[in-house]
């Protein structure tokens, strides 16, 4: 089975990817105001953390969509093998 658009998480992505851009301005904005340094970390902490799962996001996706269709059908052992693989992404 194809997929007619293997790659339809991406707008997941690109939504945290500019929710991440936001963030980021305002840093930029609050370290202008002179705001606390704890303020700034905590804002850059949500920037990382919406990086990341973007990351998490673009993989996964690959994973299950790319891969899966460049090797094609899998048998239940293969299965377990790709779901083991998905899982230890998870960690990246």
């Amino acid at each position: 089975m194809t997929i007619s658009n293997p790659h339809h998480h991406h707008d997941a992505v690109a939504k945290r990817l500019k929710r991440a851009e936001g963030h980021l301005r305002s840093i930029l904005q609050m370290m202008e105001d002179h705001r606390s340094c704890l303020d700034l970390a905590q804002q850059l902490h949500a920037v990382e953390k919406a990086i990341s799962q973007a990351k998490k996001i673009l993989i996964q996706d690959h994973i299950d969509h790319c891969l899966e269709d460049a090797v094609g059908e899998l048998n239940d052992e293969r299965r377990r093998t790709i779901d083991e693989f998905k899982e230890i992404t998870k960690y990246l």
